[in-house]
């Protein structure tokens, strides 16, 4: 059983949250693979990755940086995990084929956006049909996440 956890944007944009999230996953000792909707969007995220704090270093790169199985966050279009991360965090509404080869997803979307609300919850009845443990995270108005929900 894998767990999922969502994180429901509302007061900062995912360029600002998501790096504090990979932090503090890297940081604990987890690999990660980051998902993206598409190559441009691997792109950006590979670049927001350098330059969301100058005093920052957070290792990651993409199979055009080549050596993927040594980054710490790999990240990717696709659901494989040449890193052999144990945690996939999913940006753009992506659902492995088998979420099980994870022991956590973590799952981001903009609660601002209607439409991508709508399709946080298609997830989240798939995952919980599927019996893996979920839980809610909300951001509250400083940015911080505060659980709101587990099944």
């Amino acid at each position: 059983m894998t767990a999922i956890q969502f994180y429901h944007l509302i007061s900062t944009p995912m360029e600002r949250a998501l790096p504090k999230l990979l932090e503090k996953a890297h940081g604990a000792g987890f690999k990660l693979l980051l998902v993206a909707g598409n190559e441009a969007r691997v792109e950006y995220l590979n670049d927001l990755l350098w330059t969301y704090d100058p005093g920052s270093f957070l290792a990651h790169g993409s199979a055009k940086d080549g050596n993927s199985q040594h980054q710490p966050i790999f990240i990717s279009t696709e659901t494989q995990a040449p890193n052999g991360a144990n945690i996939m965090v999913a940006t753009d509404g992506t659902i492995p084929p088998e979420p099980e080869h994870f022991e956590r997803i973590l799952d981001m979307f903009d609660g601002n956006d209607p439409e991508s609300v709508a399709k946080a919850r298609q997830r989240w009845t798939l995952y919980k049909n599927a019996g893996h443990s979920i839980s809610y995270m909300k951001q509250t108005e400083n940015g911080g996440w505060e659980q709101k929900a587990v099944a």
